[in-house]
This record gives structure tokens, sequence and C-alpha cells, in this order.
């Protein structure tokens, strides 16, 4: 049995970026019928690592990436973005969807739920919810974090209500980015690439009808580990090839696992890996410098997550035989 540390994730870069690329190429153009390929790129790993992928399957000049910044994006994202696309060859269309956010309600359904929470709170504030619980083998709830102009913070509880309106007005972001992916792919008869890595989907760190909708999901089996491995063997951009994983969707800067996961991405991805290779917690409680209370709390929040997240992966629920037109 092998020892359980980042070795388990090894993969040979040459042969699994062939066989993705193989797998793209015949999807494209025998399974969807399409002509090309739209990414839309956020500046960070994952992304970059797809677009990549989209181009060693079907070559540059049939791949579109976009780029979909709002007014809570850091400006370092469209940046790196840009330089991901130059360095790929690939074309590229920049939308600011702040104004179609506004239009939409998100930053005012947002400001209103934490203005009932910080009623100081106006538009030059900056805020984040951050996670807390699962690690510690209790059940996970959010915190609002608000910071004045000043740099003055404030953190307190986060109700039920205002967290669900937070985060309903969030999901609008993913969910016009998306939009756009769509038409994009509509008017070029592409395929949408959907990015998320393995620790993302097997969570359900994913918009449902957002980031979620795809037609392709190429690196959803590899974990984070691997996508920066086949970042590294694909010689990308090293502002994308060592980026570290953000929400950037909050004013406040925000790590992935201030938001969502029990750990940091390299020791969720060992966590991950011992418990669907049934490693018992003494061994991950030993990889990560835990106590057995502490590694069964983060196997307990893995299970919860794919528990109260399963309907995200979910079709939509029929009730009765419809024939589809499908290939018997």
């Amino acid at each position: 049995m092998s020892p359980l540390n980042p070795d388990v994730f090894a993969l040979d870069g040459a042969a699994e970026t062939d066989r993705l690329a193989a797998a793209l190429r015949e999807t494209t153009a025998r399974v969807l019928h399409k002509r090309g390929l739209v990414v839309a790129i956020s500046g960070g790993v994952d992304s970059s690592v797809c677009a990549a992928l989209a181009v060693k399957a079907l070559g540059a000049q049939h791949v579109l990436a976009l780029i979909l910044p709002e007014r809570d994006s850091a400006s370092s994202s469209a940046a790196h973005a840009r330089v991901l696309a130059e360095h790929l060859g690939v074309r590229v269309e920049t939308v600011d969807i702040a104004p179609t956010l506004a239009a939409i309600g998100c930053y005012r359904a947002r400001d209103e739920a934490v203005r009932r929470l910080v009623p100081e709170y106006t538009a030059d504030w900056r805020m984040k919810i951050v996670i807390a619980g699962g690690r510690q083998g209790a059940i996970n709830h959010f915190n609002l974090v608000a910071e004045s102009p000043a740099g003055e913070r404030r953190e307190c509880a986060l109700p039920l209500p205002e967290y669900l309106q937070i985060v309903a007005a969030t999901n609008f972001k993913q969910r016009i980015r998306k939009t756009l992916e769509y038409y994009h792919a509509d008017r070029l008869n592409y395929a949408v690439v959907g990015t998320p890595n393995r620790l993302e989907y097997d969570q359900g760190f994913f918009v449902k009808n957002g980031d979620g909708a795809a037609d392709v999901k190429p690196i959803a089996h590899l974990y984070k580990t691997q996508v920066y491995a086949l970042a590294k063997y694909l010689g990308l951009p090293a502002c994308v090839a060592t980026a570290e994983p953000t929400t950037d969707t909050y004013s406040l800067a925000q790590g992935q696992d201030e938001f969502y996961f029990a750990l940091p991405w390299a020791k969720m991805d060992l966590a991950l890996w011992a418990l669907e290779h049934e490693r018992p917690t003494s061994e991950l409680a030993a990889a990560l410098g835990l106590d057995a209370p502490q590694a069964e709390a983060i196997y307990a929040d893995i299970r919860n997550k794919r528990r109260s997240t399963r309907y995200l992966h979910l079709a939509p629920q029929m009730f009765g035989a419809v024939a589809t037109g499908a290939p018997s």
C-alpha cells in the first residue's frame, strides 16, 4: 500500500494530455456535432488547463476564450487571463458583466441582506462570507465579514435568510457568465467547456445552471494537484500555472477553503483521495498533522457535502417515459 502523500497523484503528463485531447476532439465532432469549443477563462489554473487542452484538441482557430469580469473581480484575474489567451493564440472576447448584474439586482439584493446585519454597510464597503464548523466536527455554518473603507472589520453570524439571499444574488454571476458562453457557442456552433476539478465536482462547489453547466468537463476527474501538474507540463504562463485558487466572487479576497472546503486545496486533495481509497483516519491524521477526531471530522464533512449537494448533479426529474431521439 502506497504511503499517504502527494505521490499518490503522480500521472504521466504526456499520456494524459494526449488522451484528453483525443477525447475532446472525438466528443466535439462525433458526439456533439460541433465545430469548436468555448472556454471562459478566469486567470486560474483550472480554466487555463481546459483552454490549453481545447487548443491541443482542435487548434487555436477553433477555440474561443471569454473573459467575463464584474465589479468584484480582482484586477489581476482578467490580466492573467489575457496573458493566457495570448500564449495560446486563441481568439478572445472580454465582456464586463457588471452592468447586467446591476440591472437584474445582483448587487442590490446582496447589499440589502448585508445591511440587515451591518446597517452602516454601503457600496464602498467590502464583504465576504466564510465557513466554519465542519473541520471541527460541528455543523457547518457561515459568518459575514464586512470591511469599511477605513479598514475596520465586522464579523457576525450569518442567519439562514440572509445567507440564502446573498448566495442567491451572487449566483447571478455564474449564471450570466454561462449565458454568454452559450450565446457564443450557439453563434459559432461550438460546445461549452466546463472547468471544475475533482474537488469542486465531487463536493458540489458549483452553481447549478451556472458554472455547473457545460457540454464537456475535461478535468472533472483530476485532483487539483494533478491539474497543477498538467499546467506545468503544458508550459502555461507562471501567472496561471501557479495561481492560488480563490472564489473571485466577493469584494474581499477569499480562498476557497474560507468559503467552502474544510481544508486548503492540497490537504483537501489528500483527504478526498484517502476517503475514496478507504484509508483509515489514523493515516490521514498522520499525513496532515491532525489528531484522529479531526481526521474523522474531515471525512464526515466530505460525506455531508456530497449528500447535501447531490441535487446539483441530478438531471431534471421526469415522471413518465419520454423518447429522446437518442440512437439506440
